[in-house]
């Protein structure tokens, strides 16, 4: 019988042997853990050297480099230089690295009284143009005030002693006489200004000021007659810097206000009486005067709510060309308007219903339309509406005819009838320089059967008048008024000769703006 105890012998070998064979892989299991600790821990370490070394050691050492080297700065006497390494730069670098440190404040303090012993130093020796710089930056950093203001006093005596004041005045006095007021630094004014700076008392000078004063006060009461606001105000604007109590402002200042007053209720009248166009113009010269003047702000919008009106009438005669072009200029004027949102809803209706009868209206019905439009043309003519009010006119109501019975007769007549008028028109704005009246007669030359080459021929000289108006306007810096009369230009005749080379200018002037 075998022994029970020999089969678990051959068991125990063979269990033994696994657990041999895995040791190896465990350790190594253990030992990649082990790897990845150490790696963890020195990465830690690393991330805490560079917090403490360059976030705290190193910010101090810069900061304290700064401080030395503006100290040395500082007694060498370079207080302030364009390159950044002046004693005030460098303190002003030394504070910007740390806001609560009190060193670098206390150092601009020095300098700022090594500023003023410069600026004393300065105008002893005659280097005036030091001394002016060396008291700015004394007073920029809030040197103290008894100390600035006994050299600034030693530093205008020094001038006014070597400055030639009789030069001075006799040439003030030239240029007033000449007319040269405030054109540059050689004129009346400027000149006047240096005298009174160093010799404020001076009488000859005050009095030459006041004359001057009063001339250019003068000038800008001319220009307000001749509606020149914008140029009115800068010129008051400019003798108010001069002296804000000259005797003549406040009588001047007063008429500014009365002219803007008046070319409001003017706005306000054109608006009335169906002139939209020149009523937003006058209302656009206020708004450039002033971009807050509520009185014009709300005559645009009053302008709008016409504008949204008239494209309504268009639609109702099935003129849609017209009918969007009014909408855009309400659009154009207030695009979230109440009005002018509701007339587009009713210009789509009317085109939406022109859509669907139009093509099949009888001919009986249409025969009553373009006879109703007709006599309510005929009805315009005798009133002497030929080609306004918008909508109204006899121009519109046959347009509107025309549109409906394209190959009627009756409607030939009417419009060969009222051609000459518009021909009339066309030339009358294109004399008066009204552009935009101009262009509205063209456009109903073309469409009252003008012939193609008179059209052509009026388009282009339109254009070429754009193209004036717009080197006008470039050669006085406006270079916004001259984009839109390129524009302008290019909408009536895109072929007009000297547009491309009028372009480049405008690009070249906008560049060197």
């Amino acid at each position: 019988m075998p022994d029970p105890a020999t089969p678990r012998e051959p068991l125990a070998r063979a269990a033994s042997r696994p657990r041999s064979a895995h040791a190896p892989a465990a350790w190594r299991h253990r030992g990649w853990w082990i790897a990845i600790g150490a790696l963890v821990v020195a990465v830690a370490l690393v991330v805490s050297a560079r917090l403490f070394l360059v976030d705290r050691l190193w910010p101090e050492t810069r900061a304290q480099a700064l401080l030395d080297d503006a100290a040395a700065a500082t007694a060498a006497g370079r207080l302030s230089t364009p390159d950044g390494d002046g004693a005030r730069q460098l303190y002003e670098a030394a504070l910007a690295l740390d806001p609560d440190d009190v060193r670098p404040r206390a150092g601009l303090a020095d300098v700022a009284r090594a500023a003023v012993v410069q600026a004393a130093s300065a105008v002893e020796a005659g280097r005036l143009d030091d001394a002016h710089a060396a008291l700015r930056l004394a007073h920029d950093l809030s040197a103290p005030r008894e100390q600035v203001d006994a050299v600034a006093t030693a530093l205008r005596q020094r001038e006014a002693a070597g400055a030639g004041l009789d030069r001075l005045l006799a040439q003030a006095q030239a240029a007033q006489e000449a007319g040269n007021l405030d054109a540059d630094d050689h004129s009346a004014l400027p000149l006047y200004r240096r005298v009174l700076a160093l010799q404020p008392d001076n009488a000859d000078a005050l009095r030459g000021r006041e004359d001057a004063l009063a001339s250019l006060l003068d000038d800008a009461r001319r220009r307000l007659r001749e509606g020149g606001l914008r140029e009115a105000a800068d010129l008051i604007a400019r003798a108010r810097e001069y002296d804000a109590g000259h005797v003549d402002l406040p009588d001047t200042e007063a008429r500014l206000t009365e002219e803007l007053d008046a070319l409001r209720s003017r706005a306000a009248r054109s608006l009335d009486a169906g002139r939209v166009e020149r009523a937003v113009a006058e209302w656009r010269i206020l708004l450039a005067f002033d971009p807050h003047d509520a009185r014009a702000q709300r005559g645009l919008l009053d302008a709008a709510a016409a504008y949204a009106g008239r494209a309504e009438r268009f639609a109702r005669d099935f003129n849609f060309a017209d009918a969007d072009a009014q909408l855009r200029e309400a659009r154009a004027l207030a695009a979230d308007s109440e009005a002018v949102r509701l007339a587009g809803e009713h210009v789509e209706r009317s085109r939406a219903r022109h859509a669907r009868l139009g093509p099949q209206l009888p001919p009986a019905e249409r025969r009553r339309r373009v006879d109703a439009l007709l006599q309510q043309a005929a009805v315009a003519e005798a009133r002497g509406d030929l080609l306004t009010p918008p909508g109204d006119s006899a121009y519109d109501k046959i347009r509107a005819a025309r549109l409906i019975a394209p190959d009627d007769a009756a409607v030939a007549r009417a419009s060969s009838r009222l051609l000459p008028s518009a021909r009339q028109c066309f030339d009358a704005g294109l004399r008066a320089n009204n552009l935009a009246r101009a262009r509205a007669c063209l456009d109903a030359r073309e469409v009252l059967g003008d012939a193609g080459s008179a059209v052509r021929d009026a388009r282009r000289r339109l254009a070429q008048r754009w193209l004036a108006i717009g080197d006008e306007r470039l050669g006085a810096g406006n270079l916004a008024g001259a984009e839109a009369a390129l524009a302008s230009a290019r909408d009536v005749d895109s072929g007009v000769p000297g547009h491309t080379e009028f372009g480049r200018r405008l690009r070249a002037a906008s560049i060197n703006r």
